[in-house]
C-alpha cells in the first residue's frame, strides 16, 4: 500500500530521510519496521500476524483507525482508504 501522509514530525523524518531526530531512540528500530511494512503490505489483515504489534482498529470518535503497540502508551496510528494508507501518527492516545 502506498504511504501518503504522515502527521507526525519526526515519523515523516524517519520515513524520508532515514533520520531517527523527532522520534524516541528506542522505538526508532520497531517504527522503521513498522513503516516498511506497511509500505510494502496489500491486506489489512496481516497486520495480525505480529501479535507484539497489537493492532486492532479503534472505536469511538476514532472508529476507522488502526493502532499498533509501540511503546507503553505509544502507538502509530493510521486510516486505510482505498488501498492507501492516510494519516500516520506516533501518538500517546491513552
Amino acid at each position: 500500500m502506498e504511504i501518503r501522509t504522515i502527521s507526525h514530525k519526526g515519523l515523516r523524518r524517519l520515513f524520508l530521510e532515514d533520520s531517527a531526530k523527532g522520534v524516541p531512540a528506542e522505538a526508532a528500530g520497531k517504527l522503521r519496521a513498522m513503516l516498511a511494512f506497511l509500505q510494502d503490505m496489500n491486506d489489512p489483515d496481516k497486520l495480525r500476524a505480529f501479535p507484539s504489534w497489537k493492532a486492532h482498529q479503534l472505536g469511538g470518535d476514532r472508529k476507522g483507525e488502526w493502532s499498533l503497540h509501540v511503546t507503553r502508551n505509544w502507538r502509530l496510528t493510521f486510516r486505510i482508504k482505498d488501498g492507501e494508507i492516510w494519516d500516520i501518527d506516533y501518538e500517546d492516545y491513552h
